[in-house]
């Protein structure tokens, strides 16, 4: 019985730490949705949150409406290269990853006509091996 409330606490304690630790990187990732702007990118409303070991991918679907102006932000932590995200069309062709810029932690597009895509977010595993992956959507 020990044994079992020792880990029960354990895993509050930790519980509680990941849901502090993911509220800073929420805040972190709205202040990159509006960095370099003037307020114009207003979040979807969603909060694409994931816990990421070693190697995993998290993968949010959703659909961008063609003439709308987007940005995607990602954050992992205090640095803002930790996330790889890509975006895919539905026939799993890559339209984005920023993995060829440096892991920037947003980027910016238009879309022409409305499109479900797949977004999949992964922690670089040269920087970080696990914790928490927020993504924000914003459009203006």
């Amino acid at each position: 019985m020990k044994l079992f409330l020792t880990a029960l606490a354990t895993t509050l304690i930790l519980g509680s730490t990941f849901a502090q630790d993911c509220e800073r990187i929420v805040d972190n990732c709205e202040k990159l949705l509006t960095k370099n702007t003037k307020g114009e990118f207003i979040s979807d409303g969603q909060v694409y949150t994931a816990f990421l070991d070693r190697g995993e991918v998290a993968k949010f679907e959703t659909t961008l409406f063609g003439g709308s102006t987007y940005r995607i932000a990602a954050s992992a932590g205090d640095d803002e290269d930790y996330v790889i995200f890509t975006l895919k069309d539905p026939a799993g062709n890559i339209l984005f990853t920023n993995s060829n810029y440096k892991n920037a932690p947003y980027w910016d597009f238009e879309v022409e006509a409305s499109i479900t895509v797949t977004i999949e977010t992964k922690l670089d595993p040269d920087l970080k091996f696990s914790g928490c992956v927020v993504m924000l959507i914003g459009f203006k």
